[in-house]
Parts: C-alpha cells; sequence; structure tokens
C-alpha cells in the first residue's frame, strides 16, 4: 500500500507538472521577471476597478436614497456606512471559505458572477430612464418603492459579497511577494499603494458624481456595471495565472480556536489560573491539555498583542466615514453653485484626497531619512497618534462649521432634478474638516497596516490583515449604530432630516470628544509597538519551534510529530 501511495503521488505530481508547463507555454515563454511584473500589474489594474466599481456605488448613495426611495437622512446614511462596513467584512468570508470549503478558482467565479449580478441590478432600481426615455409611453416598466427597495438591498448585498471574492481571492496582499520586504519598503509599499487607490478614488467621485447627478442620474448607475465589465477581462487575460494561492498557513480558524479553547480552560481552571502558565493562551497548547501546538498558540499570542491596536482603529473608522455620511449631508445641505456651476455633491470628498496625494511624496522623503538616519528606530506610531488627533479636530471642526452653515439665510437648489432648501454658505467653507480627515487617513492607513503586517510571524500576516480589515469593518457598522442612537435618543435633533432645524453639531461633538479619547488612550499604549520589531526578531526568529526544528532536528524530534499530526491546511485547500 505505500508503494501505491508514492505512485499515485508521483504521477499527480507529474501531471501538475505537465500543466504548470503548458501554461508557461502559453504565456509566451516569459521570464520570470517579466511574469512577476505582468502579475502585479494586472492585479493592481483589478484592484482599481473593484475600487471603481466600489467608489461609484458609495459615492452618491445618500442622494439616491433621499431623493429616490424617499428615506430619511439618518437611514440613508446607515445604509451607506452597513454596505461600506459589509464591503469590508465580506472578504474575510469569502477567504475562509476558500480555504475550508469551496476551491479558490470556483469561489472566485462565483463572487465575479455576483457582483456582476450586483452591480446590473442597480440601474433596475433607477427604472425608468428618464434621461433617455422622454416619452412615457417607451417606459419599459416601473417598479413601485417597495419593490425598488428590495431590488436595492439585494444588488448592494450581492454587490459586497463579490467585492469580497475579489479583494480576498483575486487581490491579497500577498500577491505582491512583500515576504522579504524590511520596514521601511514595506511603509514605502503600502503608502503608494493607497495612494493608488485615493487617485482612482479621486477619478471616480469627479467624473462618475457629476454623472449621476447633472447628466444622467440613473445611467450613472450602469457606470459600476461597465467597470466591472473591465475587471472580468482583466481576469480573463491571464486566467489562472493570476489566482494567487497562498502557501500553507494558519487559517483563521485555527487562531478563533486557539482563542475558544484557551477560553474555555481558563473558565474550567480558573482556581488554579496563576499558576502553571505564564499567558492565558497557554492552556490551549498540548502540554497544558490543550489540542494545538505550541508553534499555533505562540503565533496566536503574537496577533493578540495587536488586539488593543486593532481596538484603537474602530472609533477612529467611525470618524472617517462622516465623510460619506455627516459631512455629505452638510455638503448637500450647503451652496454647492460656483461661477455657474453646479458642483457634485461627492466632489467635495476630493478635498480630503488631495492632501493624501500630496503627503505620500513627502513622507516618503520623510521615512527615507529616518530611516537611513543610524541609532534613530523610527516607529509609525507617531504617525497614528497625529493622524487619530487630526481625524478627532477634523469632527469638531465639522461641529463648528455647522453652528456656522446656520448663520446663513436659505436659499433654493436643485439637485437631481428634486429643489431642496439649502444654506447659502458656499460648500468650500467646509473644506477644513475635509483636508484633516484626508492628513488623518495619509498618517493612519498605511502605519497601522505597516505595524499589522510587520509585527507578526511571516506565517500569520494574512491573518492579521483580516482582523485589521474585522476591526475596520466593526467601525462602520458603530458608525450606523451612533446615527441610529443619536436620532433615536434625541428623537430626530442631533441626525435630523432637515439640518436648519436639528442640532447635527451635537452629534459631532460627541463624535470628536470620544476620538479625542480614543487618540489618548492609544498614546498610552503606543509605546509598546516602538520596541515590538526588536523583540519580534528576537523571540520569533530564535526560539519558535518550527526555526528550532530546523537547527536542531535531534534533539526535539516529538516537534516533528505534532506538526505532522497538526496540518494547518485542511485537504480540502490542499487540492
Amino acid at each position: 500500500m505505500p508503494g501505491a501511495e508514492k505512485q499515485l503521488l508521483n504521477s499527480a505530481a507529474g501531471k501538475e507538472q505537465r500543466l504548470s508547463s503548458r501554461r508557461s507555454n502559453h504565456a509566451g515563454n516569459l521570464s520570470q521577471p517579466e511574469k512577476k511584473l505582468q502579475e502585479a500589474i494586472c492585479v493592481l489594474l483589478v484592484e482599481l476597478c473593484e475600487r471603481f466599481t466600489f467608489f461609484g456605488i458609495v459615492c452618491n448613495m445618500i442622494l439616491f436614497c433621499t431623493v429616490k426611495l424617499g428615506y430619511r437622512n439618518y437611514q440613508a446614511a446607515i445604509v451607506n456606512m452597513c454596505f461600506v462596513g459589509t464591503s469590508m467584512l465580506t472578504p474575510v468570508l469569502v477567504g475562509w471559505l476558500a480555504e475550508c470549503l469551496v476551491g479558490r478558482i470556483k469561489l472566485v467565479c462565483i463572487c465575479m458572477f455576483l457582483h456582476f449580478l450586483g452591480t446590473a441590478l442597480l440601474p433596475v432600481v433607477a427604472f425608468p430612464f428618464e434621461d433617455i426615455y422622454t416619452d412615457r409611453r417607451h417606459l419599459l416598466h416601473t417598479l413601485t418603492k417597495r419593490e425598488q427597495k428590495i431590488v436595492f438591498y439585494f444588488a448592494l448585498l450581492t454587490a459586497s459579497l463579490g467585492i469580497g471574492g475579489i479583494r480576498a481571492i483575486v487581490c491579497p496582499l500577498s500577491a505582491y511577494n512583500l515576504e522579504d520586504c524590511g520596514p521601511k519598503e514595506l511603509l514605502s509599499f503600502f503608502n503608494w499603494f493607497y495612494w493608488l487607490i485615493n487617485l482612482n478614488s479621486a477619478v471616480v467621485f469627479v467624473i462618475i458624481s457629476y454623472i449621476q447627478q447633472s447628466v444622467a442620474r440613473n445611467l450613472g448607475f450602469l457606470i459600476p456595471f461597465v467597470s466591472m465589465l473591465m475587471a472580468m477581462i482583466t481576469i480573463h487575460m491571464v486566467r489562472g495565472e493570476m489566482i494567487y494561492k497562498p502557501k500553507s498557513d494558519n487559517s483563521l480558524l485555527t487562531t478563533f480556536g486557539v482563542i475558544a479553547s484557551a477560553l474555555k480552560a481558563c473558565c474550567v481552571r480558573y482556581r488554579y489560573f496563576s499558576g502553571g502558565v505564564t499567558n492565558w493562551l497557554d492552556h490551549a497548547k498540548e502540554n497544558y491539555g490543550g489540542q494545538y501546538s505550541e508553534t499555533q498558540v505562540e503565533s496566536t499570542k503574537s496577533l493578540a498583542r495587536l488586539f488593543p491596536l486593532f481596538a484603537f482603529q474602530i472609533l477612529y473608522r467611525t470618524c472617517i466615514m462622516q465623510i460619506p455620511s455627516g459631512y455629505y449631508l452638510q455638503t448637500m445641505n450647503s451652496n454647492l453653485h460656483f461661477s455657474g456651476f453646479v458642483l457634485p455633491v461627492a466632489a467635495m470628498n476630493v478635498i480630503s484626497i488631495v492632501p493624501l496625494l500630496i503627503l505620500v511624496p513627502i513622507l516618503e522623503c520623510l521615512n527615507s531619512y529616518l530611516f537611513s538616519s543610524k541609532g534613530n528606530r523610527h516607529s509609525p506610531t507617531i504617525y497614528i497618534v497625529v493622524g487619530q488627533l487630526s481625524a478627532a479636530l477634523s469632527v469638531m471642526v465639522a461641529g463648528f462649521s455647522e453652528i456656522h452653515r446656520k448663520h446663513f439665510p436659505p436659499v433654493e437648489q436643485t439637485l437631481s432634478e428634486e429643489v431642496l432648501l439649502v444654506s447659502s454658505m458656499p460648500c468650500f467653507h467646509l473644506a477644513p474638516q475635509y483636508i484633516l480627515l484626508g492628513v488623518a487617513e495619509a498618517l493612519v492607513t498605511p502605519s497601522c497596516s505597516l505595524l499589522s503586517f510587520r509585527l507578526v510571524p511571516e506565517r500569520i500576516r494574512g491573518i492579521s490583515m483580516h482582523f485589521l480589515t474585522l476591526f475596520n469593518g466593526a467601525g462602520c457598522f458603530m458608525g450606523a449604530f451612533f446615527v441610529q442612537t443619536a436620532h433615536a435618543g434625541s428623537q430626530g435633533s442631533w441626525f435630523p432630516h432637515l439640518l436648519h432645524e436639528g442640532k447635527l453639531e451635537r452629534f459631532f461633538f460627541f463624535l470628536a470628544s470620544l476620538m479625542m479619547v480614543n487618540t489618548l488612550g492609544f498614546w498610552t499604549i503606543a509605546h509598546r509597538y516602538n520596541s515590538l520589531d526588536r523583540e519580534y526578531t528576537n523571540e520569533f526568529r530564535g526560539s519558535l519551534p518550527e526555526e528550532k526544528l530546523l537547527k536542531h532536528q535531534k534533539s526535539i524530534k516529538c516537534y516533528d510529530s505534532v506538526l505532522e499530526s497538526s496540518p494547518i491546511l485542511s485537504p480540502m485547500e490542499k487540492t
């Protein structure tokens, strides 16, 4: 029987080699650097196309919900934030499905279909096309309000699931081959990566928002659909070469299993918790009666040290979500006329993107100087503290801007063929709050991604980025919860439908005070991460059993059996 198994394995390996050789011949016998460059460009193109569709859906959702579907302001803001939050959480779900249940190629095809279906259904909600069919006798059909809402929610759900598949399978960070990069190279990568994404979003906010609002407000929903077609064509061009297959790694379920096993053991042995272990997660180790290897538990312990960092990102993400919610409503209720031209509401978001586009090259020069200076141990935690402080100041400025906006007399303004009573204050008076949030994003997001990626062992870097995504998604839902609570608790005063009759500034001041406390809280623990890189290098490169096994196979053979009996990935994932 062992001989037959070896023969089967050899034949399978031979088939795999022949398959790979056929693919390489089909790719035109490209050299390895050229192939890697082609794959990186294709992945980046798909990433930009996916973000194009995402921002195209988000940029004017509040205007569409309030004018077309008849939602109240707080309801439209909640829908928008929940869609963004769901789009952040679905990559984690799809990543787990690809890892444990469904093959990667099959799952990405399903997700592409779901995204196609969602973006194709959005124009159905926008029927009738007044921009095309001027004679109402030629209308195809008209949906009722209830049917529109059902189709709208279904389209958003399927689109968010498709977004999760593209981000998790086609465009994971692992596809960019960052394993051998140092902290300087990683920070540079994240800076320019988010710079490209924000450049793409700036183009979307200007072009699509104008088309949706002024030229063809319903036809604008076709643009995400067309953009998704571009992404599908890009994926088809490279076929299987674009689908990145990660190395054998700790799974997300393993990490949750270690935490659950340790918690269960702590509850059972509460009286004896202080003795025998140095960390509560050690209860999950096989040596202490658990069911996980020492390598898996130690990796989870390194990830657990980042949980405070992740937790302090929740409220920060809530502040960032004011751009497509509270700030959007302020802009929509301000004077958008500029030299005889009506500015798109979402175009004001470009003001928050411009600081990031300017700051990234400056930060690159600063980082090059700091990393090259001997004896100057650079840590990105100072960027996070300054960025969170900038976010708190932005929300505070938004409160004062709201008070200032009410001092201007009301005027009538037409948006999407709907006449609204708005303040005569020029919308550019709101620019400072957008700029401050743009500065915050330029400082916080790349630095937090660097810490999440760098300060854990290589085997769980993907899981660490998954947890960062989970907490960012939680921040979006936290924002929706704050809006719902503020509206219900104040009987509509803190998040009103008519801004000149409510007290929206109180909501901003409340959020700014919470963000200031959040910033102070992170500042008190920031010193933990300043030397964590050095601690990780000493602890995980010299003392983990997996590394010791490579150096001392004869002295600790017991770990060999443990690692072989505890496969990190399921057989389905390996196939």
